[in-house]
């Protein structure tokens, strides 16, 4: 053992090596995935749009809020242990289906005291269409991949947003008390970003998040666009809701995050780390061994069943056929609703969501939630893990809630 552990440490870091040496050449496939992310550097991260908020904001503070609206924003009420108290504009880009009723009921108390919130998202939670009392429909762009997008009352027209499949627009609204701020193309004129206000304050709500992304902010003079939209926010502090939120409850530190995670992020010191944690268990591996005659070990009777599954998923997972498994999923939960609950699942449109939810007992929201994201599902032709991972997610909750 002792003469062979020198050669398997060589081989071990020629193994290593090799790795970094093609990870490092190798050509890197674009990620599409609309993430939203403040750090992400990717085409649909906000990398950009993060950077640039305390430029657009001199003079105010911009902070990053990794928590729970509703935590966050009671810990910096009046009288409460935040190290400030929270004023200003809330602005979340995407990914707004994480909030809950108790951080709708915070951001709505935040805005009902004077304050802003800005969401820009495809579509909201079921609380907020029901609060503000709107619908939002969605057209699909049959002809190409383009829209236009405008702001009404700025000197901003026809800014183009492509690779765009669709448009989510305001159908239903309160024409009276609520503003329209702007508009996009793809057949006809529909408005997607409105004002609507509530209490001492305002809310601005927006149907085309990536045109805060990083594609769209580099691309031509397509930044004009998001400018002019962050330009209706007044000049106040900015509380940036973040793509990394941690789930538990506020503990007084709005800047808390992992510190390793800058690490990974960098390809250096990534695979320094990476070959740090090779070596260290090689060497736990080779030194923990009691030095005995081998005991034979008696292996119990396979079951084969298991095996044979985890056979065809590793194929799955060795050929990342996302949309493959993403059709399966959908077409199989389909179908246990067409057995279990003998429902018609050819449209899923409000009729569906309604029927289903009085046949399981559920709630309509929790029901809408899950439907609105099997069709958007449906509109995509290019699928990431997480899609996967997210509709595995709702499918389960569905079924265990």
């Amino acid at each position: 053992m002792k003469k062979a552990l020198p050669i398997l440490f060589i081989i071990a870091a020629l193994i290593v090596t090799a790795a970094v040496t093609f990870s490092i050449k190798s050509t890197k496939t674009v990620d599409w995935e609309e993430s939203f992310n403040e750090k992400s550097n990717k085409p649909y991260g906000v990398s950009v749009f993060y950077k640039e908020l305390p430029s657009l904001f001199k003079n105010h503070k911009v902070r990053t809020v990794y928590h729970q609206p509703d935590s966050y924003l009671q810990a910096h009420s009046e009288d409460s242990y935040g190290d400030h108290v929270a004023e200003g504009s809330f602005v979340i880009i995407g990914n707004s289906d994480y909030l809950e009723d108790d951080s709708i009921d915070e951001l709505l108390h935040f805005v009902d005291s004077g304050n802003t919130l800005f969401i820009s998202d495809y579509y909201f939670t079921q609380k907020i269409h029901d609060t503000l009392n709107f619908d939002v429909e969605y057209i699909e762009n049959t002809k190409d991949s383009i829209s236009y997008q405008s702001l009404k009352y700025l000197d901003i027209k026809d800014i183009t947003i492509d690779r765009n499949e669709g448009d989510n627009y305001f159908s239903n609204f309160d024409t009276i008390n609520y503003k329209v701020l702007g508009h996009s193309k793809i057949d006809y004129k529909h408005i997607n970003f409105i004002e609507a206000p509530f209490g001492e304050g305002k809310i601005y709500l927006h149907l085309e998040p990536k045109a805060f992304t990083n594609y769209n902010l580099l691309k031509e003079g397509r930044y004009k666009y998001a400018e002019g939209i962050i330009s209706y926010l007044p000049e106040n502090d900015v509380y940036f809701d973040s793509y990394t939120k941690i789930q538990t409850g506020y503990d007084g530190n709005v800047e808390k995050k992992s510190n390793l995670s800058w690490f990974l992020e960098q390809l250096s010191f990534k695979w320094a780390w990476y070959t740090a944690l090779i070596f260290g268990i090689l060497f736990m591996v080779f030194n923990a061994k009691r030095r005995q005659r081998i005991i034979k070990i008696i292996k119990p009777l396979q079951n084969t069943t298991v095996a044979f599954v985890k056979t065809i998923s590793n194929l799955y997972f060795e050929t990342q056929d996302h949309k493959n498994l993403v059709d399966k999923k959908i077409t199989y939960f389909l179908e246990r609703i067409r057995t279990d609950f003998n429902i018609d699942t050819t449209i899923l449109n409000e009729e569906f969501i309604v029927k289903l939810a009085s046949k399981t007992g559920k709630k309509k929201e929790d029901v809408k939630k899950l439907i609105d994201f099997i069709n958007w599902l449906r509109t995509k032709n290019e699928f990431f893990e997480d899609n996967l991972i997210k509709l595995n997610k709702q499918i389960e909750a569905f079924y265990l809630n």
